[in-house]
């Protein structure tokens, strides 16, 4: 029997071991089904009519309320479409590049000098916080406010996904979060998603998909960063191979994203009875698609546990989710990883883990180092 401390420490064995015998398999440790293949992993999150977010049930749903995240068909378009033109592959590069850039070189030059850092909480978070903080109009708040809303809220899904009370930390961050929001609308800065949004969306709506804009765009990018950076270090070729070969950086992303996707799993309910990849699924029946699996599947990634530069279809992972729900900030994400390890590589020379703080990636819903501890040599 697989048990919920086992998916969060390690679960790749596990998942290719119920790949193998049942690729939608029940688990009792979950209360519902596990799909670790791609393609019914796929088919899951393209039928939003048979498998919905839209269920009481849902964690994230019972902190923040409906949003974009929890809802299905035209509920869903209404809370997603005010947000949706600004995460434009475009836009992003015209809102964003210049900001992301600025604030890297900001963190770096106060961690340079030091020869050691952890780079989760002192760089990837921070970075990932200011991002979202300015796209969303809260330039006012504190970057360490900002995390400490999401780092709570986080903590709360975590709880609830495990089957715990919740507490009374993440309401409270959500109820911070939407004070914050009502006097960014009040202020009507021309440039915050916020304003603009209030034209289609009452300020319960907005607060609501604040947070889950919040809470992805750091949770992701944090994440990214970090899963990065962690895959590379433990592969000791890989930093100088990027620095020869830059045009490999893109598919070091994407490949890192397919080893280890930020969120691993996602949650559906099933809206009828349905067979799936030989499983007899029932109406109310949880559904989770596990990401994690659906990227590690042999069928599409050859020799899927090696973290491999070159491989021709990593682009292939399903890291951001499918269908309907794809990530909003997917291209957001990207731009904000991909500046962070050029300027890592640039500016730490000889940037390597710290062998007396070892890490690991572990987590059962949310996936990465919890420290990342690393060293490089310092210019003189």
């Amino acid at each position: 029997m697989i048990t919920l401390a086992q998916l969060a420490e390690d679960p790749h064995p596990h998942l290719a071991r119920l790949r193998g015998t049942a690729p939608v398999a029940w688990l009792a440790a979950l209360g519902g089904w596990m799909v670790t293949s791609r393609a019914p992993a796929l088919a899951v999150m393209r039928d939003a009519q048979t498998f919905t977010v839209d269920d009481p049930r849902f964690t994230t749903a019972r902190i923040t309320g409906p949003s974009m995240l929890s809802l299905d068909g035209a509920e869903h378009a209404r809370h997603r479409e005010p947000f949706t033109d600004p995460f434009r592959p475009a836009a992003v590069r015209d809102s964003f590049a210049d900001t992301v850039r600025h604030e890297t070189d900001r963190l770096l030059d106060g961690l340079e000098g030091r020869g050691e850092a952890e780079l989760r909480r002192e760089f990837a978070g921070p970075l990932a916080a200011r991002t979202m903080a300015r796209a969303l109009g809260l330039d006012g708040v504190p970057v360490d406010r900002v995390l400490s809303w999401y780092e709570a809220i986080v903590h709360c899904v975590h709880e609830l996904t495990e089957g715990r009370p919740a507490g009374a930390e993440g309401p409270a961050a959500y109820a911070a979060l939407r004070e914050a929001v009502a006097a960014t609308v009040d202020a009507g800065s021309p440039r915050s998603l916020l304003v603009t949004a209030a034209r289609d969306l009452d300020l319960p709506d907005l607060a609501g998909n604040a947070a889950i804009l919040l809470f992805g765009g750091i949770e992701t990018t944090e994440a990214m960063i970090t899963n990065l950076l962690f895959h590379l270090l433990h592969a000791p070729r890989r930093p100088a191979e990027l620095r020869v070969e830059p045009e490999l950086l893109d598919n070091a992303i994407e490949e890192s994203l397919r080893l280890e996707p930020a969120a691993a799993v996602v949650d559906r309910y099933a809206t009828r009875d349905v067979r799936l990849a030989g499983a007899d699924i029932h109406r109310g029946d949880l559904v989770t698609v596990s990401l994690a699996a659906a990227n590690r599947d042999p069928d599409v990634f050859p020799d899927p546990d090696r973290f491999d530069l070159r491989r021709p279809n990593s682009r292939q992972h399903l890291a951001f989710a499918h269908g309907p729900h794809y990530c909003l900030g997917a291209h957001l994400a990207r731009l904000e990883t991909r500046t962070a390890l050029r300027a890592c590589l640039d500016r730490l020379d000889g940037l390597r883990p710290d062998p007396d703080r070892p890490s690991t990636v572990r987590g059962l819903v949310f996936r990465k180092p919890p420290a990342l501890w690393v060293r490089w040599d310092r210019r003189h």
